[in-house]
């Protein structure tokens, strides 16, 4: 199957670390993983993704280099 063929609906998933994914909508996120409500085809959640997710860095990195 190519990639862009893909018309599987998809949801977006976030971990602790604030870090984003894709996860199948029809299966349950994975442990440590939540979904955030947006759902749809892949290339919808990615471009969702690229929009909401604009600091790569996990939380406790942010954290840890906005320290005291």
């Amino acid at each position: 199957m190519f990639e862009d063929d893909d018309d599987r609906q998809y949801s977006v998933v976030v971990n602790d670390e604030d870090q984003y994914s894709i996860w199948p909508a029809d299966r349950q996120p994975p442990a440590g993983w939540r979904e955030v409500g947006m759902r749809g085809t892949k290339a919808e959640c990615l471009a969702h993704i690229s929009e909401v997710w604009q600091d790569m860095r996990p939380r406790s990195l942010r954290e840890r280099m906005e320290g005291p």
